[in-house]
């Protein structure tokens, strides 16, 4: 087959949870409702203190409440920071942050079988070396503004079309993204995108969000053109 008989598959839509959750039951009930609504791919456990550093008290209970439910789904499980709760919990993998432990070092400790995800900003080069050391994907962003997340870099979305021209591990594209915004990710060479209050905080609640995102995503998919 040769490179212009490529077909991207479609576009999927990684869950990340908001930054604390109070009430964890009614969380979880909110979040079957959203994967009963449509595709998700990932679900990301990103539970942080007031000054931005992992929850591990709190990551530990929602994990509890959501891991089995979600993966039952079909959702992979990661957790954010942590390759050692990603394994307590029995998650499918972790998400290394920028200043997180190193990938390699995830690889060793968690095994060949689970998922390494690696945030690059928006630097291909750190992208590259993620790669070569055993993520499983990279994340760039924020391609847009996003008050669930400090210390953001701007990412222009040509990083996602020349990714997406010249290596194989999927990209993820992450930052400020809602419904109205997907369609220009998606078309530049996002592989999955990353949602946390676009979902969460959508005005007809998580469920429509998530329907809406799929409608888009599924109207994008070059495999049924």
């Amino acid at each position: 087959m040769s490179d212009t008989d490529y077909i991207r598959p479609r576009t999927r839509l990684y869950l990340i949870t908001p930054p604390r959750i109070e009430d964890v039951d009614g969380f979880a009930a909110l979040l079957e409702t959203a994967l009963n609504a449509g595709d998700v791919a990932c679900l990301q456990l990103r539970l942080k203190t007031a000054e931005g550093e992992i929850d591990l008290d709190a990551t530990r209970t929602v994990g509890k409440a959501v891991t089995e439910m979600a993966q039952a789904y079909g959702v992979a499980v990661l957790v954010n920071d942590s390759p050692e709760l990603a394994m307590e919990l029995n998650a499918d993998g972790v998400h290394l942050g920028w200043d997180d432990m190193p990938v390699k070092k995830a690889r060793d400790l968690v095994g060949k079988e689970m998922i390494i995800g690696a945030t690059a900003k928006n630097s291909r080069h750190v992208a590259m070396q993620a790669g070569e050391d055993g993520a499983d994907y990279v994340a760039f962003g924020a391609f847009y503004p996003t008050d669930t997340k400090t210390g953001t870099v701007e990412a222009s979305l040509d990083l996602l079309e020349i990714w997406q021209e010249s290596m194989e591990i999927p990209c993820v594209a992450i930052g400020g993204i809602t419904v109205d915004k997907a369609e220009a990710l998606v078309t530049a060479g996002a592989d999955f995108v990353a949602v946390s209050s676009g979902v969460w905080n959508h005005p007809a609640g998580a469920p429509a969000a998530v329907a809406e995102f799929n409608k888009i995503l599924d109207s994008l998919d070059q495999t049924k053109a």
